[in-house]
């Protein structure tokens, strides 16, 4: 009976000190085996179940897949004096956990590392450019081009020698060597936002705003030049259309006084004493009213034909 209670005991005893000895790694993670605080062992990184000493050496798991560091937004002046808020992300990664558990020990102690490292980094390429630098990837041209502002735009653009491609991949190149001794790979640095602090921010929209006055004016004067044009081809044809029809209206006349002079001559011509009689009988009747005095003499022309009805 004792010996059953032994054995018993010492299975239990067994499976314990396999339980506890027997570790397992995940795709995802990677182990250091420590004794008494000291790497004592190769670092696990590959998947599977491995096995320490029990209660002297322990297993510490270190994430194996990219992490996240995501800074503080901070405002820093550009090459050209203007103020902005910068606000950068990066991924990285444990790449000698042995380094990394010597070192910084667990993530919350390597992010305040990739702090002290990346954004002084940030601020030296960030102040050793241009604004524009920071914003553009490439001299491209903007789709405001395509609505009739490429004049004023492309006057105002100008152009990057770098670009914001080149400034964050100087950030990591100028990161990752201070990075290494803690056995992190920096994988990327992105800035994931840029925007002005308030009072540039003023400045920018006022400009912005005279820019599109300046726009605005630019097309009310081609509208004012288009009408003045449309306005001045009217007046050209209404000149046009009125002197043509007034020629035609003074041919038609030139025409009907020609024919009926032609038609007056042909009656008159029949009999030429007739017509001298109506003309002057026209004239008398123009000249001579009721309350008229005529001195002439007798033998006047004028007084012929009323001799002869005396």
């Amino acid at each position: 009976m004792n010996s059953k209670i032994l054995l018993i005991i010492a299975a239990g005893i067994a499976l314990f000190i396999t339980y506890t000895s027997a570790y397992i790694v995940n795709e995802t993670e990677q182990v250091v085996v420590t004794q008494w605080g000291r790497v004592v062992d190769t670092p696990k990184q590959a998947p599977g179940l491995y096995f320490k000493v029990p209660f002297i050496q322990e297993a510490t798991y270190f994430p194996k897949n990219l992490l996240l560091w995501d800074g503080d937004p901070g405002q820093i002046p550009t090459l050209d004096k203007t103020y902005i808020w910068v606000d950068v992300f990066a991924r990285w990664k444990i790449v000698d956990p042995v380094k990394f558990f010597q070192t910084v020990n667990n993530t919350v102690s390597a992010q305040g590392r990739l702090d002290d490292i990346i954004d002084p980094a940030t601020r030296n390429f960030i102040t050793s450019y241009r604004l524009i630098e920071a914003v553009r990837r490439s001299n491209r041209e903007l789709d405001t081009f395509e609505i009739g502002l490429e004049d004023i735009q492309k006057e105002q653009m100008e152009q990057i020698a770098a670009g914001r491609d080149k400034i964050t991949q100087g950030i990591l190149e100028q990161a990752q060597p201070k990075l290494s001794p803690f056995g992190i790979e920096l994988v990327d640095v992105k800035i994931k936002r840029i925007n002005y602090v308030e009072q540039v921010r003023e400045s920018v929209y006022g400009r912005m705003i005279a820019e599109r006055k300046q726009i605005a004016e630019k097309f009310r004067s081609e509208g004012k030049g288009e009408a003045a044009k449309i306005m001045g081809e009217k007046e050209r044809d209404l000149k046009r259309i009125t002197s043509e029809a007034y020629r035609t209206a003074q041919e038609i006349k030139g025409k009907a006084d020609a024919e009926a002079t032609k038609l007056y001559a042909q009656a008159y011509g029949v009999d030429p004493e007739f017509y001298s009689f109506i003309k002057s009988l026209e004239v008398y009747n123009e000249t001579l009213g009721d309350n008229s005095s005529v001195v002439l003499s007798t033998s006047a022309e004028f007084l012929k034909y009323l001799k002869g009805y005396n």
